[in-house]
Order: C-alpha cells, then sequence, then structure tokens
C-alpha cells in the first residue's frame, strides 16, 4: 500500500480517534476515507477475523453517519436489503417499509454470497442511489455508501460479483495481517466492539457532504494531469496482457481519488504522485486480463499496473 504524509486536520483527528481500535490498520482506513470523501464504495476482500467488521463500524462512528448492516446468504432476498410493501388493514393500503440499504453507510458482509438477484437489487442502489420497489422508486439517504466484503478463498455456495457490479466499486482493498507490535496490542486490548459503539463523531452527514464537494471543487487538477491520467487509462487498453482495459468511468474514480489524496496531504493542486497513491486499489479489479475467466486483482494485473505506471511519462 502507498503512504503519505497525512496533513489535512479533519483527516488526523479522524486517525487519532480510531487508533485506540484499529491497531496498524491506518494505510487502510485511509482508504476508506478516501471512498467515502470521494462518494465511491469500497470492496475490502480478506480472510475473516482481520477487522474487516471492525473497521466498517468505526468508519460509520466517526463520521457520524447511520450504520446497517446486511448478512449475505444463499435465501437472502432483494427485499430483506431494500424493504418492502407491508399491507395495512387498519389503514386498507400498503405501506413501505425501508430495509437497511436505506442508511448512509451499508457493510454488506459476504456480498458474493447473495444470489445474482439480490446481487441486482444492490448494483441499483450503489450506482443510482435509489431503489425501485413495486412500481415506486425512493431514493436514500445522503451521504450513502457501500463498504462489502468477500473471502478472497472461500468459493463453496458463493456467486461471482458481475463485472459490472465489481466497476462500482471505487477500490478493491485488502487489509492483510497486523504487524507483530500492533496485534500485541489488539490480544492487549482484547474486544473493542463495545468500546467503538461509544466513539464520538468527528464529522456529521452533513459535513460529509460538504467535504465532498469542497474537494471537487478546491483541488485544482492541471491539463497536464489530466493527460497523464487519460496516458495511463489508454495503455491500460493497449498493453498486451490487458484485454479490457480501464473505462471512463474508471478514470474518473482515478482523478476523484488524485485530488483527495493531495486534499489529505494540505494541497489545493493535484500532482502525478496523487494519481499513482492508490491506483491499484482502483484499477487492478477493473482490468481483464488474457487468458483470466474474470477480472480481478491478481498477481498479473497488479504487475502489469506496475508496469505502466512506471512507465507513463509523469508531466504534471
Amino acid at each position: 500500500m502507498y503512504s503519505f504524509d497525512v496533513k489535512n486536520e479533519t483527516v488526523l483527528a479522524i486517525i487519532r480517534r480510531l487508533s485506540p481500535f484499529l491497531h496498524g490498520k491506518n494505510d487502510a482506513l485511509l482508504r476508506v476515507l478516501v471512498c467515502a470523501f470521494s462518494g465511491g464504495h469500497l470492496l475490502l476482500e480478506d480472510l475473516p477475523g482481520l477487522g474487516k467488521t471492525t473497521m466498517a463500524i468505526a468508519a460509520a462512528r466517526v463520521l457520524g453517519l447511520r450504520f446497517g448492516r446486511v448478512q449475505c446468504t444463499n435465501d437472502l432476498l432483494p427485499t430483506d436489503v431494500t424493504g418492502l410493501n407491508i399491507f395495512k388493514a387498519e389503514k386498507g393500503a400498503f405501506q413501505f417499509h425501508p430495509g437497511p440499504i436505506f442508511n448512509n453507510l451499508v457493510l454488506v458482509d459476504e456480498i458474493n454470497r447473495a444470489t445474482p438477484k439480490t446481487q441486482s437489487a444492490l448494483l441499483e442502489a450503489m450506482g443510482e442511489e435509489q431503489v425501485t420497489i413495486d412500481g415506486s422508486t425512493y431514493r436514500l439517504a445522503m451521504p450513502f455508501m457501500v463498504i462489502a466484503t468477500q473471502n478472497p478463498i472461500e468459493h463453496s455456495g458463493t456467486f461471482p460479483l458481475p463485472e459490472s457490479q465489481m466497476d462500482r466499486f471505487m477500490m478493491r482493498v485488502s487489509i492483510g495481517y497486523p504487524d507483530r507490535d500492533s496485534e500485541i496490542n489488539i490480544l492487549k486490548a482484547g474486544s473493542q466492539r463495545e468500546s467503538i459503539d461509544g466513539i464520538v463523531p468527528v464529522l456529521s452527514p452533513e459535513a460529509v457532504i460538504s467535504l465532498r464537494k469542497a474537494i471537487e471543487l478546491e483541488t485544482a487538477v492541471s491539463d497536464k494531469i489530466l493527460d497523464y491520467i487519460m496516458t495511463i487509462t489508454e495503455m491500460t487498453r493497449n498493453h498486451p496482457q490487458i484485454t479490457a482495459g480501464i473505462s471512463t468511468r474508471g478514470a474518473m474514480v482515478l482523478l476523484s481519488c488524485a485530488r483527495c489524496a493531495a486534499w489529505m496531504q494540505g494541497r489545493a493542486f493535484v500532482i502525478p504522485e496523487d494519481v499513482k497513491a492508490f491506483a491499484p486499489e482502483i484499477l487492478a479489479h477493473r482490468m481483464q486480463m488474457r487468458g483470466a475467466a474474470r477480472s480481478g486483482s491478481s498477481p498479473e494485473a497488479l504487475e502489469a499496473l506496475s508496469s505502466i505506471l512506471s512507465e507513463a511519462p509523469a508531466l504534471g
């Protein structure tokens, strides 16, 4: 993971607030915050027991966001996620009961255990920030963010995410094992789940929305930086080992995250290092490698991307 010197006071305050609960996970936390402040969704792909759920809950608390959770299983129905209309005899009419997707930050645990039909309901929510039930459309709460998890080595009883849904995730991130000292601190502290509920928020939903707008409007992007992003994008499309390169949406996501990286470092303008900061997590899962059955952050994809980033001329 790429690490840099965070100088923004808001981000530093969040890191300080969560440090007692997320030992050794600052790099992963930065990526959660980039997605939150750039209006994107995050896929956490890692083994069980490494703190994915704890991180999602802690992020919701510190950002002041209403938290919801969906535990995916093979028999999960779309209405278990979106909500449904229930007939009220006393009123002689149906009344809509919203599902967990109507929270600000929604943890979708083991997303690849949900059936394609349920995943399609999630896709509409993630892509359009709305759900459609019985012909009626309902807007979701703002800000809205999905943090989904999946186990990279458990494939029994799962349904691989379609390419269209993978493309909706701003980043695909692995937390990884903590370093030795951090893990010793975790063993000393024990479970922090109950303490997380008492975290005092640093922000609010309204503040998160304001930050998203400020980062977009106040962080300058030169034509040379746009040219640099397009060069990287075109190189993925012309690479001999890549059969499907980065889409226009992928390039836009790369730009949004570069703005956020600059803002986190206290700059009002983007430089090439900001573009590269989160490129592996943003781009690798959007690329289709030659000979691969599906896209994904495979070693081959990461190796090809590393080659592209080292060869692309940075003229920012």
